[in-house]
């Protein structure tokens, strides 16, 4: 027979996977309105260029790879791996499935046609980036849901991944699922940093996603679930450039990350 513990573990497990699975056929079903994924949207492209179009094109100072779209979605030169993992390619097969319309080039295209960041700078009004910039500032709703469904796949690995902590990690996310505030940190976090799934993105075999956060959070209710996991991302942020490559020169997005973070608790 099996103790009132795990019974109780295995119902928080269910009622976890359930409201995750709820929400990403929730919001591909559109049921999420129009103006709630729009909110969202709008939200993560503030966070990650300023709500500006110019920024739906960009690559980084000291970057290997494009950041494109409302996520800076991560774009590699062909035969140019990094730690980071690639997102751009799925996005533009989540456009395909979803119906939209894409320039011809880009059908073709499996990797970063500009081989260096002064290439990309050079071309910024080049057809190839307007035509980008066009895509991506038309299809808000279409990454939101993106970035939501990658919550949603990641979410039944995590009780595996984080062993002896599954059940603190279960407690954290059901709390956080409870708010409006909640759901955005791990909706923006999941896109920002990762899910913190994938063995290549560790500094000293630290890793810095969502997975890391929630283990870090403190055991959370409702009430202060959000405000937890503000403080906790930052902690995890801070620990991601005390093990970062020197030459990376991480430390300065260092404040810019811990404001993103704050904004989590409001």
């Amino acid at each position: 027979m099996r103790s009132v513990k795990s019974n109780t573990a295995l119902a928080i497990l269910a009622i976890i996977i359930t409201t995750f699975f709820a929400l990403a056929a929730y919001a591909e079903k559109s049921a999420l309105s129009g103006s709630d994924l729009d909110r969202i949207g709008k939200r993560i492209w503030k966070n990650e260029c300023d709500g500006t179009v110019d920024g739906l094109t960009s690559w980084n100072t000291g970057e290997d790879f494009a950041s494109l779209g409302i996520g800076h979605f991560i774009w590699y030169v062909k035969g140019r791996e990094g730690p980071f993992e690639e997102s751009f390619p799925k996005l533009i097969a989540w456009f395909q499935q979803s119906g939209v319309p894409l320039p011809k080039w880009l059908l073709g295209e499996k990797h970063c046609p500009w081989t260096s960041r002064a290439a990309f700078l050079k071309d910024h009004e080049g057809e190839q980036q307007r035509d980008l910039r066009k895509l991506l500032a038309s299809t808000v709703r279409e990454q939101t849901l993106f970035i939501i469904h990658r919550l949603h796949e990641a979410t039944p690995k995590f009780r595996e991944a984080a062993g002896a902590a599954s059940s603190h990690v279960e407690q954290n996310i059901t709390a956080l699922s409870q708010s409006a505030a909640g759901n955005f940190a791990m909706i923006d976090y999941v896109n920002f940093k990762g899910e913190g799934l994938n063995p290549r993105e560790r500094y000293n075999g630290a890793g810095w996603g969502l997975l890391q956060v929630l283990i870090e959070m403190k055991p959370s209710e409702a009430g202060n679930a959000a405000g937890n996991f503000a403080s906790a991302s930052q902690r995890v942020l801070s620990r991601r450039v005390q093990n970062s490559p020197p030459e990376r020169g991480e430390k300065r997005w260092l404040e810019g990350w811990h404001n993103r973070c704050a904004a989590y608790a409001k």
